[in-house]
């Protein structure tokens, strides 16, 4: 009887051995899991971080008309002396129009423009946010460009990656959702303001959007 006692405890001890040899090696296996996820996170954001940086010199012109054998260079530089800031043939290094994301939609191919530096790109970006605070009642539009017909406003603005057009596009909903008066692109990030008066908010993913109220 002892010795079996002896034996169904000592099988105990072995077994409890077991278990907690094997809840460390799951609590190292989860160690591992959390730092790799963590890596892999802060490896995603570097590189949609990058993917942005590439784009420091780019300009997006959206609702510009189409028209056959264009020059986007011409109109480019069109645009620029509109606004006051003439842009010269070497700051305007390339222009393409880029597929729609909806090819159902009218609305125009957008127009990216590689200007020579950053520094080019946010002159000409002020010159139009400029023009539109002067000209409230007649924002740059297809017009000032001499197109026929409607009269279409034209946006020019930063060119984002997808990620943070996705993003953009979530804080402007998110802003009309709470009432947030101002939503802004400077230098590849996004802000959004409740009121003039208070503090801006930089908007670095979704999570910081789903926090709002």
């Amino acid at each position: 009887m002892d010795a079996s006692m002896k034996f169904m405890n000592n099988q105990y001890e072995d077994l409890l051995k077991e278990h907690a040899t094997s809840m460390e090696a799951v609590r190292e296996l989860q160690k591992e899991n959390f730092m790799i996820k963590s890596t892999m996170s802060s490896l995603k954001i570097r590189l949609e971080q990058l993917e942005q940086q590439t784009r420091s010199n780019n300009v997006e012109i959206q609702c510009l008309p189409e028209k056959k054998q264009e020059n986007l260079f011409n109109i480019v530089s069109d645009l620029s002396k509109t606004v006051g800031c003439s842009l010269e043939n070497r700051d305007i290094l390339h222009c393409t129009r880029i597929a729609k994301l909806n090819p159902e939609k009218n609305r125009p191919r957008s127009i990216i423009v590689q200007l020579a530096s950053p520094r080019i790109r946010d002159q000409f970006l002020a010159s139009v946010i400029n023009f539109n605070k002067a000209n409230r009642e007649n924002k740059l539009n297809t017009t000032h460009l001499g197109f026929t017909g409607p009269k279409t406003a034209i946006y020019v603005m930063e060119h984002l990656s997808p990620t943070y057009k996705s993003l953009h596009a979530a804080a402007r909903l998110k802003a009309k959702e709470l009432g947030y008066k101002f939503v802004w692109v400077r230098g590849g990030k996004i802000f959004l303001r409740k009121a003039e008066e208070t503090e801006h908010i930089m908007v670095k993913n979704m999570d910081i959007l789903n926090k709002l109220s």
